[in-house]
């Protein structure tokens, strides 16, 4: 009996030892009031929390403990931590959003269409065109807003509150926090930075967990998250990637990928880098907007580290999946 105690004060004692809790308060930096119901979370996971009327907040990031913290809040810019103490308490300021909308002067019936035409535009660009970006729904589309000034080749879009949304095809439900999109007609380019916690999994009975599961992994296969993860467990052959320079030489593993520690990896390389997936052609393009960007065995990878072309491009919010997302 003695022995058995020990053995589960043991087990008590080594989980407690691995756990890693953080603990923090959340303050509006313009003055330093308690932010409430801010949350707390690890980008592209289901992992989250909330400050309580004081602004505090406790979260347990263990299972994915070397990725940055994201914290955000109704009304304010997020903010990413990536180097912080996890066993201080953390005091994180929070940024208010200024929306400056220049809006034409227009008649209504005009602006209703217009209005109607950039959310098509937005939703193309935002969720993308695949069949998993066109069953997305934003739940909460009134709380979007755009820049109508058409003097300007950017087109601007702005959300007063967190976007919902729901992924009809892979079954999702998620909050995406929007800080910043822009479209540039001229060049039919765009830029959008955010972050997204997946908050319900709609795979709960037998013939939809069937169907979510099969479209999942469809959506899967040749993902950035699929590479990142082979390229972690130096499995590109057996994945079906092959990873080539401008030339279209095939690359070593060694020649583009640095061991880090046993959280991370680091991929370096001066030149653009080709991806083949299971094609006799390069299907999708990296380029490094730094010496080296660190990714990690769930597919996680450096957020702005690499720029995106082809088909791994096409991929946008309406084709990410969690990090808990498991393939096996």
């Amino acid at each position: 009996m003695k022995k058995i105690i020990l053995f589960l004060l043991l087990i008590n004692f080594c989980s407690f030892g691995y756990s890693q809790i953080i603990k923090g308060t959340i303050l509006d930096k313009s003055n330093n009031s308690k932010i409430n119901f801010a949350t707390i979370y690890l980008n592209g996971t289901y992992v989250g929390t909330y400050s309580d009327q004081n602004g505090y907040f406790e979260l347990d990031i263990t299972k994915y403990s070397s990725m940055p913290l994201t914290i955000s809040a109704l009304g304010y810019y997020s903010i990413t931590l990536s180097d912080f103490s996890k066993d201080r308490l953390l005091v994180v300021y929070l940024i208010p959003k200024i929306f400056e909308l220049n809006e034409v002067v227009v008649k209504s019936k005009s602006l209703s269409k217009e209005r109607k035409e950039k959310l098509m535009l937005f939703r193309n660009e935002f969720l993308g065109t695949t069949e998993n970006g066109e069953n997305c729904e934003i739940t909460n589309e009134n709380d979007i807003s755009f820049n109508y000034d058409s003097d300007k080749d950017t087109l601007k879009v702005f959300s007063s509150k967190p976007l919902l949304i729901t992924n009809k095809n892979l079954g999702y439900k998620i909050t995406y926090y929007l800080d910043k999109f822009e479209y540039y007609k001229k060049s039919k380019s765009f830029f959008y930075k955010g972050n997204i916690i997946f908050n319900e999994d709609l795979a709960t009975d037998g013939t939809h967990k069937q169907s979510f599961e099969r479209k999942r992994k469809y959506a899967y296969l040749g993902s950035r998250m699929h590479f990142f993860r082979a390229l972690w467990a130096n499995d590109l052959k057996r994945s079906g990637f092959t990873v080539v320079n401008e030339e279209w030489d095939k690359l070593d593993y060694a020649k583009f990928v640095i061991q880090g520690d046993s959280l991370r990896k680091f991929l370096a390389y001066p030149e653009k880098l080709g991806v083949y997936y299971y094609s006799k052609f390069p299907t999708s393009f990296i380029i490094l907007q730094k010496e080296k960007i660190f990714f990690e065995k769930d597919g996680y990878v450096e957020p702005m580290g690499i720029v995106w072309d082809g088909q791994m491009a096409r991929q946008r919010v309406g084709d990410l999946l969690p990090y808990e997302y498991n393939n096996k």
